[in-house]
């Protein structure tokens, strides 16, 4: 489940060595969608997005569906779907299994590229993906545009992601990820909620909820 967890921010994750985009050109006309949507996100106070997950294999077949919730704050996140969850108040990162009832605490260091529900919404195309616009489709009312970008890095174990833009609200509404295994992990975001009143303990894993935690500290 943690690489399901990954892979939702896999998009703006920065390679470890970063290269320029001098492979190829991007298409201004999806700039300019993907920066509308990294301008209207940093206006939010709070976001709070459901989503939904569906798991399918090289074939197209679908081996799962799971549903997920992301609260994200400032610098701070909580991100909880299945057996897992993830929380961090800024400062710190707890990943907690439900399955082993454990939790591992690390540092957040925002110079050591860390991914962060923030970053998928914020320029994380700017350095490590080229992006061209697709086209435009009509869906239940909505003209919804999709961008097709391809990591730069072809290290990386997928190699194109489609991300798709509600013209009118310049909201991400869904992104599916392309494995080179086969593999295609589609996120779409059912509901979502802005500049609502999140309390700070949302962000901080308190282990007098969960009996018996193992704590596992690697500050």
């Amino acid at each position: 489940m943690k690489i399901l967890l990954l892979s939702f921010f896999m998009f703006c994750g920065t390679a470890v060595f970063s290269q320029n985009n001098s492979l190829g050109k991007n298409d201004p006309e999806a700039k300019v969608i993907l920066d509308n949507v990294s301008a209207k996100f940093k206006t939010y106070k709070s976001v709070t997005a459901n989503f939904t997950l569906t798991i399918a294999d090289g074939n197209n077949k679908v081996q799962g569906t799971k549903k997920g919730i992301v609260y994200i704050q400032g610098s701070r996140y909580r991100v909880s779907i299945s057996d897992q969850e993830i929380y961090s108040d800024g400062d710190n990162i707890w990943t907690y299994d439900k399955s082993a009832n454990e939790v591992q605490l690390t540092k957040f260091d925002p110079d050591a590229n860390t991914i962060t529900p923030q970053k998928m919404f914020t320029n994380f195309y700017d350095k490590d993906f080229l992006y061209k616009l697709n086209g435009e489709t009509k869906q239940g009312g909505k003209t919804i545009q999709e961008i097709e970008l391809t990591p730069v890095d072809k290290t990386k174990a997928f190699f194109k992601v489609l991300v798709e833009v509600d013209k009118s609200s310049k909201n991400i509404v869904s992104t599916k990820v392309f494995e080179k295994n086969g593999n295609r992990y589609v996120y779409t975001i059912t509901l979502m909620k802005v500049n609502t009143n999140l309390a700070d303990s949302l962000f901080v894993f308190n282990p007098k909820d969960y009996p018996g935690v193992e704590v596992v500290d690697l500050r």
